[in-house]
């Protein structure tokens, strides 16, 4: 059992930090920027909350974040009451955001100084992936930091792994998304054009499903995407954040992304919609207006 802080109860901290307590068995302490959903996840499943990031972190051997993206992020580590100021020499502070990797190694940084550890861990799975615990978590930084916190993070990880220097994680999340914007794309069109065609989309998909062609996205959306039902995971706003941040590293690093530009602008078309909040799979509803 570890002292654990949990900075951010949203759609996936909530649950996350749920699996720490009621699976890792960890003593949990939570912070959220709105002190109500704080209270309601102790209600849930006892722990304590914090008033401030800074109380949060204070005595933990670790400290796990998830916010929305850099500035968050800076907010809830690098201001007066931030987690920075709190956490003890020898901590380790996790940070599942999805954010840049630049961000990351500021803060690995900075922890460095301060005499604590910092690991990038961004997560793919979705919300579902979140509740049932079972969230593939890429991580950047140092090898012994990371060696600590894989065990406490498996309270929510179906898989986990170190995949370079600090950055590295979200690095490789942005891969992850990148990925993720072509097959949906492919994955709309196909059922787009399918329809079109008059096929019958049960049958066609159970079969193209057994070939080259299959896909998780392929497999667990193309139900709901035929029925024009959007609600059923990570949103386009996020999509569009984060596809902003694979971009922005492209930019830097000379990598091209013509596909990923693309569905970028498919995604704003979504928006103009009213699909903000639809889930990524919504790229359809663009075809099929």
């Amino acid at each position: 059992m570890a002292k654990v802080a949990f900075l951010g109860l949203g759609v996936m901290g909530y649950p996350m930090a749920g699996h720490l307590k009621n699976k890792g068995g960890h003593e949990v302490t939570v912070y959220n920027r709105t002190p109500a959903k704080a209270e309601k996840w102790v209600a849930q499943h006892g722990g304590r909350h914090a008033a401030t990031p800074r109380e949060a972190a204070e005595g933990q051997d670790f400290v796990m974040i998830c916010v929305g993206n850099d500035n968050d992020l800076r907010e809830v580590t690098l201001a007066a009451d931030g987690a920075f100021a709190g956490m003890r020499k020898g901590a380790v502070l996790v940070d599942h955001t999805t954010a840049s990797a630049e961000i990351a190694r500021e803060l690995h940084a900075e922890a460095e100084k301060s005499g604590f550890d910092f690991v990038d861990a961004p997560v793919s799975g979705g919300e579902a992936g979140a509740v049932n615990g079972v969230l593939t978590v890429m991580c950047g930084g140092d090898k012994e930091p990371f060696a600590r916190a894989e065990p406490v993070i498996a309270a929510y990880a179906r898989a986990c792994r170190l995949l370079g220097p600090p950055g590295a994680g979200q690095l490789a999340k942005m891969v992850n998304q990148i990925c993720i914007a072509g097959l949906v794309q492919g994955l709309s069109e196909g059922i787009h054009f399918a329809k079109r065609a008059g096929l019958d989309i049960d049958a066609l998909i159970d079969t193209i499903s057994k070939g080259a062609a299959q896909s998780w996205q392929m497999e667990n959306r193309y139900k709901t995407m035929n029925a024009g039902k959007f609600d059923f995971g990570f949103a386009v706003d996020w999509m569009r954040k984060d596809l902003s941040i694979c971009l922005a590293e492209a930019r830097r690093n000379g990598a091209h992304l013509p596909v990923a530009a693309l569905v970028d602008q498919f995604y704003s078309e979504v928006q103009k919609m009213g699909g903000g909040r639809w889930d990524t799979s919504s790229l359809l509803a663009r075809l099929e207006r």
